[in-house]
C-alpha cells in the first residue's frame, strides 16, 4: 500500500461547483488551483477530483468522450498538470475519477463500434447481434441503445441511455455475442483502460477513485472474475506506479480488497448500514435518541475483520450522489459526526462544503443528469460577495443555483465564528494528524455500540492507544467497558466523561466527545 495513505485525509471536489475564474458560471481547474491553500489550511492532504474529462455532460462528466483530454469548460491538460504540480508543492495528493465501465456515445471507440464493418472496436462494447433482442435478465445491464447505426444489434448501457457499456466479458458465456473475461476483445478493453491510467499517472496524478468498480464483468454474481480483473490492474500499478492509490466504489471490502484495491467506500447502497448513521429518518447521530448504531457496528466489524491488513475502509461525510449531511442533522449534531469520521480507521473523505455545513437544496431542476442529486452539487459558498464568491457570472448563468438563504454558511463567516463547525473540523483533523493511534492503519475495536448508549471504541497504534466516546443523545448515558488507565484528555466537546472502575459516564445532557491516550512504549518493548 502506498505509504502516503497511512495518514491521508481526502477532500472531494465537484469541479463544476468549486470555483469559477472565467465568469462562465462553471467551476474550473484554475479555480481549484487558486483554492489549494484553503484545502491545505483546513488540514486535508489529498484531493479526489470528480470527472474532469471531455464529455457531453449528460451525466455530469461520468459519460466520458475522451479519457485523455480535459473538458474545455475546466481548462486544458496543461491546467491539470499544473494542478498536480501546485498540489504536490503544498504536500497534497490528487486522485482522479476513473470511469471504466462505460463511455459517452460520443467517444471515438463507440463511434467506431457502431460501424457495420468489423474493426478493432467492434467488440469494445457489449453488443448483441439482433436489433430486436434486449438484454433482459443480464446482470449489470440496465438497458440498451438501438437504432442509431447500421449495425444489426443493440448495445448494452450502464445507467443512462447515453452510457454504452464497455466489454470486459461474461462469466460462462452462453450466446454468440458474449465473450469470456480472458478473450482477446475483453483483454483489449483492459489494456485500453490501463493506457488511460498510465497517461495521467505519468503527468502527475496520484491514483484513482474507480466508479462502480464491481460491475465490470457481466453475469458475475459472486464477483470472482471481476476480482481477477482488478488483480490484473493492481499488478500493472505495482509494476509501473507503486505509489499510486486505487480506491473503489464497490461497497464490499471483502471483494474490493481481494481485487487489489487499497481502499473501499462505505456507500449509501449495499448492506453496510451507512445510512443509519446520519442519513435516514432516525439517524444515530441525532439527539432525538431513537436512532441505532447496532446494525452498522455489526456490519462494520465484520468488514473490518475481513480487511485483515489488506486495505482500508473509507467512511465519507457525503458525496455527489447523496443529499448533504445537513439535510438530516443540525450543526451541533454534525460536529459529532465529524468526531466519528475523523477518529475511525481508514482514510476520511470530506465532501466539499460539508466542513461549513452547506445545505442540500431541495426542489432544484435536474442539471446534467443530477435529478435528486442536484441539490448536493450547488456552488461552494466562500464569502458574502455576489454568488457567495463562487463566480462573477450573473446568477442565471450559474451551473446550479446558489443557496439564496441570507443565513447560508460560508467559509468567511465560519472562519470568524468561534466554535463553528469549520473550526471543530480543523481541530479534529489536526488531532488526527498529530496522534498516530487515530490514523488510518491503527487497530480498532468497538467497546460499546448499543442503542441509546455511548458509542465507545479503542484505537491502538505503534505509539499508544486512544479511547473515543461519543454520546449523541440529549441526556447523560453510561456504559461498562474493560479499558482503564487513560489519563490524557486530547479533545472534549460539550463536557467531559468520567471513566471510573470500568464505567464510562457522560456527565452533561448534551453531545459529548472525550478522548484519552496513554503511553504504550513499555508494552511495545515487551512485545518486541
Amino acid at each position: 500500500m502506498p505509504a502516503w495513505l497511512d495518514n491521508a485525509i481526502f477532500y472531494e471536489i465537484y469541479p463544476q461547483s468549486f470555483q469559477d475564474t472565467n465568469a462562465d458560471g462553471i467551476g474550473d481547474l484554475r479555480g481549484i488551483i487558486n483554492r489549494l491553500d484553503y484545502i491545505r489550511d483546513l488540514g486535508c492532504n489529498a484531493i479526489w477530483l470528480n470527472p474532469c474529462f471531455d464529455s457531453p455532460f449528460t451525466d455530469a462528466g461520468y459519460d466520458v468522450a475522451d479519457y485523455k483530454k480535459v473538458a474545455p469548460r475546466y481548462g486544458t491538460n496543461e491546467d491539470l498538470k499544473e494542478l498536480f504540480r501546485e498540489a504536490h508543492s503544498r504536500g497534497l495528493r490528487v486522485i482522479l475519477d476513473l470511469v471504466p465501465g462505460h463511455t459517452s456515445v460520443q467517444h471515438p471507440w463507440f463511434l467506431e463500434s457502431m460501424k457495420s464493418q468489423p474493426n478493432e472496436f467492434s467488440n469494445r462494447y457489449v453488443w448483441n447481434d439482433d436489433i430486436w433482442d434486449t438484454f433482459e435478465g443480464v446482470q449489470n445491464i440496465t438497458g440498451c441503445i438501438r437504432g442509431i447505426s447500421d449495425r444489426n444489434g443493440c448495445c448494452a448501457v450502464n445507467f443512462f441511455s447515453t452510457q454504452p457499456a464497455l466489454n470486459y466479458g461474461f462469466v460462462n458465456p452462453s450466446k454468440s455475442w458474449q465473450c469470456a473475461p480472458d478473450s482477446k476483445d475483453a483483454l483489449a478493453t483492459r489494456e485500453a483502460i490501463k493506457d488511460v491510467m498510465r497517461f495521467w499517472l505519468q503527468l502527475g496524478c496520484d491514483g484513482f477513485r474507480v466508479d462502480m468498480a464491481g460491475s465490470l464483468v457481466k453475469n458475475d454474481g459472486d464477483g470472482k472474475e471481476t476480482i481477477k480483473l482488478w488483480q490484473d490492474f493492481r499488478r500493472f500499478l505495482d509494476g509501473e506506479f507503486p505509489d499510486a492509490a486505487i480506491i473503489s466504489e464497490w461497497g464490499d471490502p471483502k471483494k474490493s480488497l481481494a481485487g487489489g484495491f487499497h481502499m473501499d467506500f462505505l456507500l449509501h447502497f449495499g448492506p453496510s448500514h451507512y445510512l443509519d448513521l446520519f442519513r435516514c429518518e432516525a439517524p444515530y447521530f441525532s439527539r432525538k435518541k431513537n436512532g441505532s448504531i447496532t446494525l452498522f457496528a455489526e456490519a462494520y466489524w465484520k468488514n473490518y475483520q475481513r480487511t485483515n491488513g489488506k486495505g482500508l475502509i473509507c467512511i465519507p461525510s457525503g458525496n455527489h450522489d447523496m443529499p448533504r449531511i445537513s439535510h438530516y442533522l443540525d450543526i451541533e449534531e454534525e460536529k459529532l459526526v465529524f468526531v466519528f469520521l475523523l477518529t475511525m480507521p481508514g482514510a476520511p473523505f470530506l465532501y466539499y462544503g460539508d466542513e461549513i455545513g452547506m445545505r442540500y437544496l431541495e426542489g432544484l431542476t435536474s442539471v446534467e443528469g443530477g435529478f435528486e442529486r442536484t441539490g448536493a452539487r450547488s456552488p461552494m459558498q466562500w464569502d458574502h460577495t455576489a454568488n457567495a464568491g463562487f463566480s462573477s457570472a450573473s446568477p442565471e448563468q450559474l451551473y446550479i443555483p446558489i443557496d439564496s438563504s441570507p443565513d447560508r454558511p460560508t467559509v468567511e463567516n465560519q472562519s470568524i465564528l468561534p466554535g463553528s463547525l469549520y473550526h471543530e473540523i480543523k481541530k479534529l483533523i489536526r488531532l488526527r494528524l498529530e496522534n498516530e493511534p487515530l490514523q488510518s492503519n491503527a487497530a480498532f475495536r468497538f467497546l460499546n455500540a448499543q442503542d441509546h448508549q455511548p458509542l465507545v471504541y479503542l484505537r491502538t497504534g505503534k505509539t499508544g492507544s486512544a479511547l473515543v466516546a461519543i454520546n449523541p443523545a440529549d441526556s447523560s448515558a453510561s456504559c461498562q467497558i474493560e479499558e482503564t488507565g487513560f489519563h490524557k484528555v486530547l479533545y472534549s466537546y460539550h463536557g467531559e466523561a468520567v471513566l471510573e472502575n470500568g464505567r464510562l459516564t457522560s456527565l452533561l445532557a448534551a453531545q459529548l466527545f472525550y478522548i484519552k491516550a496513554f503511553d504504550l512504549s513499555h508494552m511495545l518493548n515487551e512485545w518486541s
